[in-house]
């Protein structure tokens, strides 16, 4: 059985003052809610107030991305042994990583194996653009996604894979409850093929891509889908808290 997990994703904003108030009003809101999984990732410079001020919930912290090297003259990175003390969870090959920063599937894969390595909980991102959505090849894309940001990834482990179709990411046209579910379906096949039945059937399999507290119990009522990777409505309390309460109706998945 599968806990669905909310993760709010909330990119480049808030200052340090507004993450940790943000994450004062969700402790007030969310924190017990049960039969969910809850899960921030606040910029880097704020994971550490973050952190503190979520000690003792039942909130969990995650990064927004980091390097594969654990230490040396690479400036500005940041490493899975810097931030194993800071949060449990860390976002891979999100498409705006994959889109400006040119990351790619080896570069992911040795994020990946770092992440493992030190204990931090990777959620895979993946996800086809409009073009090759209406060409067809959301399958292909998404397909050789996987394979290449998972090569030599042989244990599952604490990998949470995140299917964000870019044409949804920020631009209100979300995907439908039956075209998300097809998606996570392959997707989730791809694991059984790599990964056997189990592991594959304990994997959790996140939608993201213009969720909202009106369409979550589309994607939550979905046989595959185990929560969302949230973005512009994690950073508003009353919507991040009305997803977390759609989602913890529905319990265990599996």
């Amino acid at each position: 059985m599968r806990t669905p997990l909310i993760a709010g994703n909330w990119k480049m904003n808030t200052t340090l003052n507004e993450a940790v108030q943000l994450v004062k009003s969700l402790k007030q809101t969310i924190n017990s809610i049960s039969a969910v999984e809850k899960l921030v990732c606040p910029p880097f410079i704020s994971l550490a107030a973050v952190r503190d001020e979520l000690a003792g919930s039942e909130i969990k912290v995650g990064a927004q991305n980091m390097y594969s090297e654990e230490k040396g003259a690479y400036t500005g990175e940041v490493s899975a042994v810097m931030l194993k003390d800071l949060c449990q969870f860390v976002i891979i090959g999100h498409s705006e990583r994959r889109q400006y920063f040119n990351e790619n599937g080896p570069m992911l894969s040795k994020k990946i194996l770092a992440a493992i390595k030190h204990n931090l909980k990777p959620i895979l991102c993946v996800g086809e653009n409009l073009q090759q959505y209406e060409a067809g090849q959301t399958n292909f894309v998404v397909s050789e996604q996987f394979k290449t940001s998972l090569a030599g990834v042989e244990q599952s482990g604490t990998l949470t894979i995140a299917y964000e179709p870019v044409w949804a990411i920020g631009t209100g046209k979300a995907a439908s409850g039956q075209q998300a579910q097809e998606t996570i379906a392959f997707i989730r096949g791809l694991a059984i093929a790599k990964y056997g039945e189990k592991a594959a059937s304990e994997m959790r399999i996140l939608y993201g891509g213009s969720v909202t507290p009106v369409n979550m119990a589309e994607y939550i009522s979905q046989a595959d889908i185990d929560g969302a990777l949230v973005g512009g409505a994690s950073l508003k309390t009353a919507d991040f808290t009305q997803i977390v309460k759609i989602t913890s109706q529905k319990g265990l998945k599996g």
